[in-house]
Parts: C-alpha cells; structure tokens; sequence
C-alpha cells in the first residue's frame, strides 16, 4: 500500500529561528525577541493575503515581515543587512532528528514530499544546504496555487500530486494551524509537539496522531496501515 507523507518545511524540518545567530551580529539581545515577530508576522501576512485573495509570494511575506520587526523594534537595519538576512532565510539549518529519520522512512518505502508555504527555488535551497534533499521527491509549494496554507485547496493538491487515496496521505506539521487545515480538508495529519510548552488550538478538530519527534514516525505508520 503506498502511503505518502507531506512534510511541512519551517518549524518541522528547518528551524526557522535558526538566524537568531546571524541577528545577534546586528541586534544584539533584541534577536530572540526579533526572530519571534519576524516569524509570527511572516505567518500573519500569509493568512491575510490567502483570506484577501491578494497573492505574493512567500519570500515577499517575509520581507515584508522582516520590515515589520525592524520597525517595531527600533532596531534601524540598513538595507544590505537586511539583504543578508533575507539570505540567511535560504540557508537555515535542519532539526537534529531529521536527517536520520527521513533515511528510515525512505526504508520502509513511503514517499516523501516537502510541502511547504515557500517557493520551489526557496524550498530546494533550504533542503539542499541542510543536506536533506536527497530524500524527499519534487517540493509540492503553494505557488502553484497561488495561495497559502490553511486554505483547503492546498491540502487536496498535495492528494492530487501524491497520487495516494486521502486516507494514505498524511501531513506532517509542527505548526497546528497546518494540521487543522489538513484534517479540515480530509486527509491525515500528525502533529510535532517539538517541545512539551507548545499548545494545540483548543478546536473541535484534532491531529490524527500526535508526536513528540520525527523518529517515531515509522512506528506511527505501522500502527495505522
């Protein structure tokens, strides 16, 4: 039976908080605190333009994000840094577990997608220089649709490229915005509680499975098949 997973990329298998190091050069304390608005922003302008139907890309959301927080905070950053900050974006590391864990999923045979807000070009770039392009198949990104996460159409497309029946298609997500918009919209989704402080949306609609890393990922699927 194939099955197919479609993984979320930032928060699920790149740390998108990976540039408080690149920031600390050029805010000192304040990146922490800088990287937290930049990406709660990041995510913020994506609903607003996918409820609007007014469509930029993810790498103008973040910009534009990345303005936001300069501005918020004062901390006046020139136009090239933030230049080599957008670029730091593209180049954000991996979570520890995920190289070893994608090596023993592509072993059981299931089919690995990156599914993901960003473009084709950003995804391939991230994936590529954390060096865990090797096991997924194309990316499968919003763009195409012109739209973002959690608008239904994005999770049947994910059905569609898959290739799998909904009930084999399952959604990987740390984000639980992205898993309700999953089970929404009919297919599986496990959230990744990367940390015992994180809160899942008190709604009626709950994660088809819940775990704690991504290594337990082959034991969920056996227990399911």
């Amino acid at each position: 039976m194939s099955v197919a997973l479609a993984f979320d990329i930032y928060g699920t298998l790149i740390d998108p908080h990976g540039v408080v190091g690149e920031l600390q050069k050029h805010v000192g304390e304040q990146a922490p605190e800088f990287s937290r608005t930049w990406r709660e922003k990041q995510l913020e302008y994506t609903w607003r333009r996918g409820l609007m139907g007014r469509y930029a890309d993810f790498g103008v959301c973040t910009a534009q994000a990345l303005d936001y927080a300069d501005t918020l905070l004062a901390t006046g950053l020139a136009d090239d840094v933030k230049a080599s900050l957008l670029q730091a974006y593209r180049v954000l590391p991996a979570f520890d577990d995920v190289a070893a864990s994608m090596q023993a999923l592509r072993a059981t045979g299931c089919k690995l997608y990156p599914f993901s807000n960003g473009t084709e070009d950003m995804v391939d770039a991230v994936l590529s220089h954390a060096g865990i392009a090797e096991y997924f198949e194309p990316v499968i990104s919003v763009d195409t649709l012109r739209t973002f996460k959690p608008d239904p159409r994005v999770y049947r497309y994910v059905v569609d490229v898959t290739g799998v029946e909904p009930d084999n298609c399952w959604l990987v997500s740390s984000n639980p915005f992205d898993v309700i918009g999953a089970v929404s919209a009919g297919i599986n989704a496990a959230w990744l509680q990367r940390s015992a402080a994180a809160v899942f949306d008190p709604w009626e609609i709950r994660p088809t499975a819940v775990i704690g890393g991504l290594a337990e990922l082959p034991a969920l699927l056996n227990q399911t098949s």
